[in-house]
């Protein structure tokens, strides 16, 4: 395995792991990416090693000399039961071998419904779903070898997130953007009317790089930076669409029925059903703690709709 020196290895390059590659790279830091395929779009001089991260023994290799290790894999979303534990496993045995840091990127599925709170960091696990249940056991082990003294750990939380490469995977992504572009109708999962925090992608990467460098941040969970503003899916998406120069929102809600027909053959889209709860009520992600202590301020969610917009094919010609 031949890599070139690196004080950072990211584990994942999906749009989290890129974006904690920009916030690195503007640092002017050397950092090597780690994913199976051995492809990403990163500049040439980017170390990629591939391998599986379930392996132990493939993760400490990949990790020699890192100072701190970022975890920000994310396998199929029908597979995380099978494939997540291990892969999680594995960085960790890599972070303990080298004595490095590791962020490890999560969500808020571990805390269940909201009922008409905010979701803070030391709000109780509480998920009645399936995925809820395994990110809470995920993060516990996480937090049980900190505190053991086995591997310094700090853990960052997103809301749904959206911004550049979020693509298909984000509700305000490829079934929104090009469609405002074009004025067509563009389609969203859930309640567009209730209100929904979503986190700018490129924030993430950004407070998932302080993690890794702030004195403070170890021992503890942090909700990356959301912009405090409370704004419904549908009100944003009029922003969009008003930044891609339309008259007119066109928006429609996915149909649960149709969600559930084509969950009969697509195990993404059935995976999908259990977390619609999300967009039943207010929810909202409370991120005041990361910008007290750690200060971190989300960008700005109408300037962070339009970098989000730019990055779209036809964005230039609009």
């Amino acid at each position: 395995m031949n890599t070139t020196t690196s004080r950072h290895v990211i584990f994942g390059t999906g749009a989290i792991g890129l974006a904690t590659l920009d916030a690195l790279r503007a640092r002017g830091e050397t950092v090597r990416m780690v994913n199976r395929s051995g492809h990403a779009p990163v500049p040439d001089d980017v170390d990629i090693v591939t391998g599986d991260a379930s392996d132990p023994a493939f993760t400490t290799a990949a990790a020699a000399g890192a100072q701190v290790i970022y975890q920000t894999l994310n396998p199929p979303y029908d597979q995380w039961a099978q494939q997540f534990p291990a892969l999680q496993d594995g960085v960790l045995a890599a972070a303990h071998a080298h004595g490095a840091r590791l962020v490890s990127m999560e969500n808020v599925y571990m805390y269940g419904r909201p009922k008409g709170r905010p979701l803070t960091e030391d709000r109780a696990h509480d998920a009645h779903t399936h995925k809820g249940q395994l990110r809470s056991r995920m993060s516990r082990d996480l937090l049980a070898a900190h505190a053991a003294g086995r591997v310094e750990v700090a853990i960052g939380r997103a809301s749904d997130y959206f911004g550049p490469r979020g693509g298909a995977q984000s509700n305000l992504g490829d079934r929104l953007f090009p469609a405002a572009l074009t004025g067509r109708t563009a389609t969203v999962l859930g309640n567009p009317d209730q209100p929904h925090t979503y986190t700018f992608i490129p924030d993430i990467g950004e407070g998932l790089a302080v993690l890794g460098e702030h004195p403070d941040a170890p021992g503890r969970v942090w909700h990356l930076p959301n912009d405090p503003t409370t704004r419904t899916t549908r009100q944003l998406v009029d922003v969009v669409y008003r930044l891609a120069g339309q008259s007119r929102t066109r928006l429609r809600q996915t149909h649960p029925l149709l969600l559930r027909a084509a969950a009969i053959t697509n195990p993404t889209v059935r995976e999908l059903l259990e977390m619609q709860y999300q967009f039943d009520e207010p929810f909202i992600v409370d991120s005041t703690n990361i910008t007290t202590h750690l200060h971190l301020r989300a960008t700005p969610l109408e300037q962070a709709l339009e970098q989000t917009l730019a990055t779209y094919p036809h964005a230039a010609a609009a």
